[in-house]
């Protein structure tokens, strides 16, 4: 930004409504002590924004040309080059305290300290002179588990996306505000491979024993979000607590029910159910006291997005709402949730009340019924199945989606992808402590799990047809209702899994995959040729329990 733009944004600012609370200099504590900014070591900065309020951001972020305003109220932005998460470009930093602890691996990827200090003084110096904006909240709904988080961002829109996304304190809570763990986001800092010892211009690096994020290079907001989960999937375990790659709702009977899956799979869709409540639509703790969220809004994909199918999520964007990505029509400002040519992951980002049968706060009982959903584009999975507690933990550690043509370059065919936990990029330790902490919860709340395929059926993806979502919604109506407890079942020959014999709502023949195939031998080779995916993937797991082996698919 030159100095000719920067002189017109200060005086934009200065002129909306007059009445902003700009602070030049940190806040101040009870004791009149510097508080925060510059025990970070940010020094000698420009106009220092606290919790601004949603329309202040909004108006901040048009005037300083950051996005602009949908036809629907949302403010829509851009994010350049990285449309999604960097997973490349996400690093640990390898400090004593954790060394032994951390699953070191291609997503948990250390970086030296002598490196990251380097880092965190080339962006201090890069801070000097800009003008920041700074939330404070919360994470965690629970407060008997709930964590405080200080975000520092370069950007009014960023400030905006996680005001949102996380806890908002009350005016009184703000008074005593002390965070647990501070992310610092400034997209106009690029790394140096060179200098920093990381991949590109971009990074996201995570430092437990400092309680530090610290994020550049990239304009994706999303970074902001699963950096904080990566933190709560590392502390909550030390309390205890399952942190989980999850959506939950529940009934008016207080019945909780959880939605695993990957992106894409329908876990954010699934969740938004009219005739049940929402607690949140991402990341949630298990604790012995029952389950809660992490966080105080939704990102959902709005990628082919519509009215009828998703009622919820459409109405929930509106003024407050942050698209990403989305493409408007140049004079109308309409979105067009079907144009991808920006990318497909467009998002937007919402407070959880947006949602109008939300629950606040977002505090569930434990899980009478754990849905793992998967997007099987090889159409060999049936639509719905139930498993053992030993097999539950098979799949949450496998983890299993597939990528289908056109939704990354190079992708030709369906690709199967196993991320652990369904949330593997997220995970500093091991998988199998999270499956350990799993199998416990499961046996004690005595909970009924059903895997879900909302992929293909009648062939793989090309071939067959994707299953339709109210078909998907009937079946998981039917487990979550308990109308499934009273059908037959039978072993899939493959997969083992428990397959019912008729879902009330649901045409018959479309439960056994084998039967939608033109030719069952074909399906039979294909099916085989899925599972031996599962047992080579499942190898890294080899310390396993032998009776969670034992689950493993045959061919």
């Amino acid at each position: 930004m030159n100095s000719k733009t920067q002189n017109r944004e200060s005086l934009a600012l200065k002129n909306l409504n007059g009445f902003y609370q700009n602070y030049s200099q940190d806040k101040k504590d009870t004791n009149g002590k510097i508080d925060g900014l510059e025990s970070l070591g940010l020094k000698n900065l420009g106009q220092v924004y606290w919790n601004l309020s949603v329309p202040k951001l909004i108006e901040h972020s048009i005037v300083r040309q950051e996005g602009i305003l949908a036809s629907n109220g949302a403010l829509c932005v851009k994010t350049g080059k990285y449309t999604g998460r960097s997973p490349k470009d996400k690093f640990i930093v390898d400090e004593p305290s954790i060394h032994n602890e951390i699953d070191w691996n291609t997503v948990n990827v250390p970086i030296a300290i002598e490196k990251f200090d380097l880092l965190y003084k080339r962006m201090l110096a890069y801070i000097q002179g800009k003008n920041l904006y700074v939330f404070d909240g919360y994470v965690g709904t629970d407060p008997s588990y709930q964590l405080s988080v200080r975000v520092i961002n370069e950007l009014a829109s960023h400030n905006l996306f996680v005001h949102q996304m996380f806890l908002r304190p009350t005016a009184e809570e703000l008074k005593t505000h002390h965070p647990d763990f501070t992310v610092i986001s400034v997209p106009g800092f690029q790394g140096d491979p060179d200098i920093d010892g990381i991949n590109s211009e971009a990074f996201i690096v995570l430092s437990f024993e400092k309680r530090l994020v610290l994020i550049g290079g990239t304009h994706y907001a999303g970074e902001m979000k699963k950096s904080v989960f990566s933190f709560m999937n590392y502390i909550m375990t030390k309390r205890n607590v399952l942190p989980m790659h999850c959506s939950a709702n529940m009934d008016n009977d207080g019945n909780t029910a959880l939605f695993f899956g990957l992106s894409g799979t329908g876990k954010t869709t699934l969740s938004a159910d009219p005739v049940r409540h929402l607690i949140g639509d991402d990341e949630h703790g298990w604790s012995d006291l029952g389950t809660f969220n992490f966080e105080g809004g939704c990102y959902a994909k709005t990628i082919r997005l519509s009215k009828e199918n998703e009622p919820q999520i459409w109405e929930a964007i509106r003024f407050g709402a942050m698209l990403e990505n989305v493409v408007l029509d140049e004079n109308t400002r309409v979105p067009d949730y079907d144009d991808g040519s920006l990318t497909e992951n467009t998002r937007v980002a919402y407070p959880v009340e947006y949602i109008p049968n939300c629950v606040i706060p977002g505090i569930g009982g434990h899980p009478k019924t754990v849905i793992f959903l998967t997007a099987d584009a090889f159409g060999v999975l049936p639509p719905i199945a139930k498993l053992t507690h030993r097999q539950a933990i098979y799949h949450f550690m496998s983890g299993y989606t597939s990528k289908v043509a056109g939704t990354e370059r190079g992708i030709t065919e369906p690709q199967a992808t196993f991320s652990a936990c369904f949330g593997q990029p997220f995970l500093p330790l091991s998988a199998t402590v999270y499956g350990k902490m799993l199998y416990e919860k499961l046996v004690k709340f005595d909970a009924t799990v059903y895997l879900v395929n909302t992929g293909w059926t009648g062939g793989p993806y090309g071939i067959g047809s994707r299953i339709k979502l109210p078909f998907t919604r009937a079946m998981i109506s039917a487990a979550l209702s308990g109308e499934l407890d009273h059908v037959a079942f039978h072993d899939h020959p493959i997969f083992k899994i428990l397959v019912p014999e008729s879902v009330p709502g649901v045409e018959q023949h479309i439960l056994d995959p084998q039967k939608t195939w033109s030719d069952p031998a074909v399906y039979e080779q294909q099916a085989k040729a899925l599972a031996k995916r599962f047992v080579e993937n499942f190898k890294q797991f080899h310390q396993a329990p032998l009776e969670i082996l034992e689950a493993a698919p045959v061919f």
